[in-house]
């Protein structure tokens, strides 16, 4: 797949603090790629240098296959954690002036704004002074600001910063949308339900170094601890004494009206299949699934060394 945007051994100092070490990734085009790791860790750092915001101390970056240069900031857009409009500004007018600054012209400003204000409800706030909006009315206006000039590569730190859940999701299948139609998506964000749900690849950064990069469904299928989830109808009791003889660890057991669910953990040497053959004579199976681990489990491993939870 070809990427959009690479860094390579890209390194960055602050005075005696090292920032970023040997940093190198791949970003897929039209992939939603998640930017990861810890508060302090550096990634605010590397999303400026990409936006030319400040430089490596050393290392390379390419974009859409050359040397990235001032004039690819045209085809960036930047959501900052840090909000960045001008409170007594009314909206309309606001969004009209930086869709000018952005390069687009009076009338395709207009037909932008009017596209956007209206996918998002909002066109009863042009006469409002962003002042008198919440933070998440204000994160919707600027997210339409970052958008407008219709970027390759966009790239949003904390998008879903301050929104209810109902309004995250709208914001959530606009991204997805604009994925579908060919932008590509840097996710910065420490919300681990929103990596699985929405990215395709990620590098996680930790102490200034790159310490896990790679395809989601794969690192989730690399980290996994052989927990399967078993839903069936039956005699609970004796298929709870089978598995337990047979060296299971059961850590989960919900008995129902209608069916049972238990999580179990399986010996190093046994598959799915094993299992299978061990519970088949005993019970009727509803479903079976290996339980893989969650990001968030897989984060707190990687940068605390903590044991996984998989069946939280």
């Amino acid at each position: 797949m070809e990427n959009i945007l690479t860094t390579i051994n890209v390194d960055k100092q602050y005075g005696d603090s090292k920032v970023l070490h040997q940093i190198s990734i791949n970003v897929p085009r039209g992939s939603v790629y998640g930017l990861l790791g810890p508060n302090g860790a550096g990634k605010t750092t590397l999303i400026r240098i990409i936006n030319q915001i400040t430089g490596p101390d050393s290392g390379e970056v390419f974009f859409m296959g050359r040397r990235l240069h001032r004039d690819d900031i045209a085809n960036i857009g930047y959501l900052p954690e840090e909000r960045g409009l001008y409170r007594k500004m009314k909206v309309g007018e606001q969004v009209l002036y930086l869709a000018r600054l952005k390069g687009l012209g009076y009338v395709d400003a207009h037909k932008q704004i009017n596209y956007w204000f209206e996918k998002f409800g909002i066109h009863s706030w042009w006469n409002r002074k962003v002042e008198e909006l919440s933070k998440g009315m204000q994160q919707k206006v600027q997210f339409i600001i970052t958008v407008l000039h219709r970027p390759s590569l966009l790239i949003l730190d904390e998008p879903f910063s301050g929104f209810d859940p109902i309004n995250a999701d709208l914001l959530k299948n606009e991204i997805l949308q604009l994925r579908q139609q060919g932008t590509t998506i840097i996710l910065s964000t420490h919300n681990m339900a929103s990596v699985e749900e929405m990215c395709d690849h990620i590098s996680l950064i930790n102490k200034s170094k790159c310490i896990l990069q790679g395809e989601v469904n794969q690192i989730r299928h690399d980290f996994k601890t052989g927990e399967y989830e078993l839903c069936f109808e039956g005699d609970d009791a004796a298929l709870l004494e089978v598995l337990k003889t047979d060296g299971y660890q059961i850590t989960a057991h919900k008995q129902g009206k209608l069916n049972s669910t238990v999580n179990l953990q399986a010996t190093p040497t046994s598959s799915g299949n094993d299992l299978l053959a061990k519970v088949i004579p005993f019970v009727k199976i509803v479903s079976f699934n290996e339980t893989l681990p969650r990001m968030n489990d897989i984060f707190k491993f990687q940068v605390q060394g903590l044991n996984f939870n998989v069946s939280s």
